[in-house]
């Protein structure tokens, strides 16, 4: 068993998803071992987002100032995902552009109901982790590219 490696690839996609299969890669996992270990990564992030979400806002409302909120470009994108296509749409795209924490901080703070906010980014976080770790195993010399 590679503990030490698996937990590479955990930490690294629990951050940004796509260093999950680049770190197995570049390790020498193979790539079944490589999306497991993304998609753990991935929810484990999630999870803790989704269960400490809660308390993290409230938190944070408390020391904010009373200004009202601005809208950046940023929440401007999460509200458009959101009308258009609700959490399917956060889910599918938080692998690729919102980062499994900002995906799930954005869809805690729509107050989606966690069982279905865990189901949709399990589904994604398998999907994705897939199809990037076969892509990126596909890049001829990956293996050996941070070996020497």
């Amino acid at each position: 068993m590679h503990f030490g490696k698996y937990a590479s690839v955990i930490f690294a996609s629990t951050i940004k998803f796509v260093g999950g299969p680049l770190t197995g890669a570049t390790l020498g996992l193979t790539w079944l071992e490589t999306a497991l270990c993304t998609t753990l990564g991935m929810m484990l992030s999630v999870v803790v987002v989704t269960y400490a979400g809660v308390a993290l806002q409230s938190l944070l409302n408390r020391y904010r100032s009373q200004r009202p909120k601005r809208f950046t470009r940023r929440t401007r994108m999460a509200v458009r995902i959101w009308k258009r296509s609700g959490m399917i749409g956060i889910a599918l795209l938080t692998p690729l552009l919102l980062t499994p924490i900002g995906g799930t901080a954005i869809a805690v703070s729509f107050r989606v109901n966690r069982g279905q906010l865990l189901l949709y980014m399990l589904i994604s976080g398998v999907f994705w982790a897939v199809l990037q770790t076969l892509l990126i195993y596909q890049i001829p010399g990956i293996k050996g590219f941070f070996a020497h």
